[in-house]
């Protein structure tokens, strides 16, 4: 399995939104901005986070963006349905039946169990983790020098 990067640049573009004070918004071009992230590709990202209602669009000169749930209901698998989608990470291709020369009518892939419960594991791992967690860990002193400049960065760029 491999996750897109725009999974990642979501949950770290949430945490930025996380750091905002209440009723202040970050443009979306700051955000891409400070991920690295193409400002086109990000705007899809960021449309697909406000349709799953974890963010908000707010529209205008003064206008960004903004948590609209509390960082500790926002799970990284919600993040990661947002922009992946519901879609099995494994979906049979019907080679075992190729093999045996068996009918399409007799699936027997003997990977389908062993995968789904692999998917269940991984999401049971993804729904514990929570923005507020995540948030908790860059109060790490390893991670305080850069994320006071981060808080700084944050009060240039939002609007308030």
């Amino acid at each position: 399995m491999h996750m897109k990067t725009g999974v990642e640049q979501s949950v770290y573009a949430i945490l930025l939104l996380n750091m905002l004070p209440n009723k202040a918004v970050l443009p979306g071009e700051a955000i891409s901005q400070q991920l690295n992230a193409s400002p086109t590709y990000f705007q899809k990202l960021l449309r697909k986070l406000v349709s799953a209602d974890l963010i908000a669009s707010v529209p205008g000169v003064k206008g960004g963006f903004k948590l609209i749930k509390k960082p500790e209901d926002i799970c990284v698998y919600d993040v990661y349905l947002a922009i992946e989608g519901r879609q099995s990470l494994y979906s049979p291709s019907g080679i075992l039946e190729d093999m045996l020369d068996l009918e399409k009518e007799e699936s027997c892939c003997l990977l389908t169990g062993l995968m789904s419960d692999a998917e269940a594991a991984w999401k049971a791992v993804m729904k514990k983790e929570t923005i507020a967690s995540l948030a908790q860990k860059m109060t790490e002193p390893r991670f305080q020098p850069k994320t006071q400049d981060l808080q700084r960065w944050i009060q240039e760029k939002m609007v308030a």
